[in-house]
């Protein structure tokens, strides 16, 4: 199975658009010793011809571009991304859908919460039902293992597993909706089991870490984890207000180093790290924290096979 990191930033990418933090304004400037990254995003296939998105960033019209392996094929519109699992209904984990709107069949993978919030309560994304079978819901449910397949019943030989990390819905969803949704199904991980039994455990948005969490990633081959925020307060040092980290359901990263540092067979991977995180910083101490205790960085265009 080969898996390829379209995007390796959180929500705003960095540089964030209307960000002058000293990172942000570094990297403009060309001083800054680190790379430039868009929103997060990962894409797998398990032959190499046909594709899945995990999640749909904003970002996603031009990391397809950057991406030959997704570019259209023979015929006038024979794109090799046959669909995406959404783990919640974020703005910049779900807008990218709205890309992908040109008539192409797809297949969605999500709950029945997410699905509901976007299908139901969203007239946008109407555009993705503008014609019979443009884009196929298919509902799954947390703890419970299920095959990837295409539009036209391709089966991708690849099995996935979500698990439920947080239960706080986005805030443009109505108090009245919330109450008709499954608070287990608002902010999930996945694993990803290829061909060859290999796992891949992929949680962007992780608040805590438990005892239960940490038994089951020890049993996985690659683990991209949340490297949101190095430290809690990080965003109220910055801007002198806002959310801690653990309030906006991130466990920072200096934090997970800790609590994930007896994790011995995965290769582990931050990803999702927000433009205010010093340890984009390649020259910095946190870069260094983090490279010594054994995990990597994510950048825009890794990839890799399981």
């Amino acid at each position: 199975m080969r898996v390829k990191i379209l995007g390796s930033a959180a929500g705003g990418a960095f540089p964030q658009w209307n960000c002058a933090c000293p990172n942000c304004s570094a990297l403009r400037a060309g001083s800054f010793p680190g790379k430039a990254r868009s929103q997060a995003q990962i894409a797998i296939s398990a032959d190499g011809n046909s594709w899945f998105l995990f999640g749909a960033s904003p970002d996603l019209r031009a990391q397809i571009e950057s991406t030959p392996e997704l570019h259209p094929g023979a015929g006038l519109r024979q794109s090799p991304v046959l669909g995406a699992v959404l783990l919640n209904a974020d703005i910049d984990h779900v807008l990218g859908l709205l890309l992908l709107r040109e008539l192409q069949p797809l297949c969605v993978f999500a709950t029945e919460s997410i699905r509901r919030i976007l299908a139901e309560d969203n007239s946008m994304f109407a555009m993705l039902q503008r014609a019979p079978e443009q884009v196929r819901w298919i509902d799954f449910v947390p703890a419970t293992w299920f095959s990837l397949t295409g539009p036209a019943g391709h089966d991708a030989k690849v099995r996935c597993r979500a698990r439920s990390v947080g239960e706080h819905f986005p805030a443009y969803v109505s108090s009245a909706k919330r109450g008709q949704l499954s608070g287990g199904e608002a902010s999930l991980g996945v694993l990803v089991e290829s061909p060859s039994g290999k796992r891949l455990a992929y949680m962007p948005a992780v608040p805590r870490i438990t005892d239960a969490l940490r038994e089951e990633l020890e049993c996985v081959d690659v683990l991209l984890f949340d490297g949101t925020f190095w430290s809690d307060d990080e965003l109220i040092r910055i801007q002198g207000s806002g959310q801690t980290a653990k309030q906006m359901g991130h466990v920072p990263v200096s934090c997970s180093q800790a609590q994930l540092a007896q994790l011995q067979r995965p290769r582990k991977i931050y990803i999702h790290i927000n433009n205010t995180n010093p340890m984009l910083n390649e020259a910095g101490r946190e870069y260094g924290q983090v490279r010594n205790a054994g995990w990597e960085i994510a950048e825009d265009g890794w990839q890799f096979e399981l």
